[in-house]
């Protein structure tokens, strides 16, 4: 016969196989051991939309990432979302549909860049209520564009230019960035090789009210500690 500490060894074993599959499945992972139950979701590499990539990129898939979001939103256990960002672009519509779920979030969340958000990764990065980047990382502001065939018409520039205008007011709307300064930063000529925009680092991003804070793994989990403490205090 099993006592009761086979017993909760069994379950604490199963429980960490559970987690480690969780982690190597979706790269997504719950800690219930600490001072808040939060949730930590990881969104690196290209965001992969409509199309599939090949498969020698590092993708977050989009179809993973919606239904987790929801998820995390209904499950009462979970008091918090913490996203940690390392992007190189990807699918417009996608990266875009995902800040945008980020943004209408109730619980508490809290983004941290690492390495880097490029393109799409600006609005995922401003999306949570409260932003933070470490020094080292970068952020890369560039207009839309488009691979493969694209058709030189009038239409395809005004396709363009509302794309851009719906992530410019998506990016200030959740920010203390201006338009103005978005837009120049996203228009500069002599920063990128063969290409207009700007990289912006972790301080200057902080300066120009693109990112709330610049700050580490610990600065952005007793952020979002101190968000849910407040949530609470309200709700009481």
């Amino acid at each position: 016969m099993k006592n009761n500490g086979d017993e909760r060894a069994t379950e604490e074993e199963k429980a960490q196989e559970q987690q480690t599959q969780q982690i190597v499945e979706t790269g997504i992972v719950s800690m219930p051991n600490a001072k808040h139950f939060i949730h930590c979701l990881t969104i690196i590499g290209q965001i992969e939309g409509h199309y599939i990539l090949p498969p020698q990129n590092k993708t977050t898939k989009y179809e993973h990432i919606i239904p987790s979001l929801v998820a995390i939103e209904q499950d009462r256990d979970i008091e918090g979302l913490l996203i940690i960002l390392n992007t190189v672009g990807g699918d417009v519509e996608a990266g875009l549909a995902i800040a945008e779920l980020i943004a209408g979030m109730d619980k508490p969340t809290v983004s941290i860049v690492v390495g880097g958000g490029h393109s799409i990764g600006v609005p995922l990065a401003v999306s949570a209520k409260k932003s933070f980047i470490v020094p080292s990382a970068t952020m890369t502001i560039h207009p839309v564009r488009m691979n493969g065939l694209v058709l030189g018409v009038p239409q395809t520039l005004s396709y363009f230019d509302r794309m851009q205008e719906r992530i410019t007011n998506f990016v200030t709307r959740n920010s203390r960035i201006t338009a103005e300064k978005f837009r120049e930063l996203m228009m500069k000529k002599d920063e990128l090789v063969m290409d207009v925009g700007s990289v912006v680092d972790g301080e200057t991003a902080v300066k120009e009210g693109l990112i709330d804070n610049l700050g580490g793994l610990s600065a952005a989990i007793e952020c979002l500690y101190s968000l849910i403490e407040e949530g609470q205090e309200q709700k009481s």
